[in-house]
């Protein structure tokens, strides 16, 4: 694949794409200039009544979290095709910025099993079989359902009322057709809801689990409909539902079936 043609993710598709700056990064103003010595001072010679302008440090980190989300989203559309290679330097060009984040951001998507190192080309693109996604699903229910089951048996119903609004999240993100956002809101109420047990470990790998999940049902369904989406948010209402009435039977089916 030729990547100069290639436009990157985040990247409009005519004229120059907006660099990434420290400056929109950190949401701040430059720094001034450091200030010229008084005169008739001496070199090296400290200067209480001028003190120099704090040091501007550059949030690489805060350019690769962008870097990231905006690859993820190419990903689950479809924008980085499976099987291809893409180069850092070629996808830092289209960014506007230095190869460094570009990456960093990678190797968190080769540590998720998104893409893979091709030595001295790139990144290729990981392909997603339907036993991948069955493997997956089996192993996010074995994480999940029973931790829900038992935060159903001990947490009140008033507790389940605050993660509706995440719940209705994902109804609009369904309603608009917007899979990537559907992708985060999802996320985001699964992650509240698990935190409820308190083992930030669980939480972290049942993410990066359902993070999967979601990659490789985008391979299988890179045309989901709108009514998909819809039924699946409206799945997290149904839940909430449940657990508030701790009917648990209704909360395994869901949890389970969950896509």
């Amino acid at each position: 694949m030729e990547q100069s043609r290639t436009r990157a993710p985040g990247v409009p598709a005519a004229g120059r794409p907006t660099r990434l700056t420290t400056q929109n990064v950190t949401g701040g103003a430059p720094a001034d200039p450091a200030p010229r010595s008084a005169p008739g001072s001496a070199r090296g010679e400290h200067t209480h009544s001028e003190p120099s302008a704090p040091r501007v440090v550059p949030q690489r980190h805060s350019v690769r979290d962008q870097i990231l989300q905006a690859l993820r989203a190419a990903l689950l559309s479809g924008e980085l095709a499976p099987g291809e290679v893409y180069s850092a330097p070629a996808l830092a060009e289209r960014f506007g910025v230095s190869p460094t984040p570009v990456r960093e951001a990678m190797q968190v998507l080769v540590s998720e099993g998104c893409v893979a190192t091709v030595p001295n080309r790139g990144f290729r693109v990981a392909r997603h079989s339907p036993r991948d996604l069955a493997e997956l699903t089996e192993i996010r229910a074995l994480l999940e359902v029973p931790v829900v089951l038992a935060l159903a048996r001990t947490q009140p119903a008033e507790r389940w009322e605050e993660l509706r609004p995440l719940a209705e999240d994902t109804l609009q993100a369904a309603v608009c057709g917007d899979r990537g956002a559907y992708a985060e809101t999802d996320r985001a109420f699964h992650r509240s809801l698990l935190e409820l047990a308190g083992n930030a470990q669980l939480v972290s790998l049942a993410e990066d689990v359902r993070r999967r999940a979601s990659l490789s049902s985008s391979r299988q369904a890179p045309t989901r409909r709108t009514t998909d989406l819809l039924a699946e948010a409206a799945d997290h209402l149904a839940l909430l539902d449940a657990l508030s009435d701790q009917d648990l039977p209704a909360v395994e089916r869901l949890v389970r079936d969950h896509a």
